[in-house]
């Protein structure tokens, strides 16, 4: 009895189709995402959670202890875009220098960048990475679940951080009854209560 030598049949992996910026706004322009909140992170479509209620008014109280401790010489700017490579995420608020009339296009860095966190902490942390890769010196999460602010300072490069290959080497938290004083702003300072709902 003769055996046949059967054929090796290489399986192809499925890959994802990564877009770039000008493809995304392109997709964007053109209708694909009516009525979804979507951002690009790290060249992927990336579907955002509905807002609720407490997140809304962590986002609000944020904008105003921000906008109060930065003044008019700077736009906290809420839920819009910043490019970062691939990127175009749309942070809580991020705050950068100067005003909406300063800015053609969407800034690719910002002096702080904040999520507000109630069921993406994890996404959130990770998101952080994206922004310590784009050199942002101050990244805020706040908890609202366990009611306390994650702040992170320090980008650096690190082989090991799977995507964006950066992380923050500095992690502070900090409880309601505390302060804190934004990098780019060091003289001033954002009691932890004033921006939990």
């Amino acid at each position: 009895m003769t055996t046949v030598a059967q054929p090796i049949i290489k399986r192809a992996r499925p890959r994802a189709r990564r877009w770039t910026l000008k493809e995304y706004y392109r997709l964007n322009d053109m209708g694909f995402f009516q009525g979804d909140r979507v951002e690009l992170l790290d060249g992927k479509i990336c579907a955002m959670p509905a807002l609720n209620p407490p997140h809304v008014a962590a986002v609000d109280l944020s904008r105003i202890a921000l906008e109060r401790v930065f003044g008019p010489a700077y736009w906290v700017r809420t839920q819009a875009p910043l490019h970062i490579g691939d990127s175009a995420p749309e942070p809580d608020l991020s705050v950068v220098a100067g005003g909406p009339r300063d800015y053609t296009r969407h800034p690719t860095s910002a002096l702080l960048v904040m999520e507000v966190s109630d069921t993406t902490l994890l996404s959130d942390r990770w998101k952080g990475n994206l922004s310590a890769s784009g050199g942002i010196q101050d990244y805020w999460l706040l908890d609202i679940v366990h009611r306390r602010l994650e702040v992170r300072r320090s980008p650096v490069a690190d082989a090991s951080v799977k995507r964006f290959g950066h992380r923050y080497s500095a992690i502070f938290m900090y409880a309601p009854d505390q302060s804190v004083s934004p990098l780019a702003m060091p003289q001033a300072s954002v009691r932890i209560a004033d921006l939990l709902p």
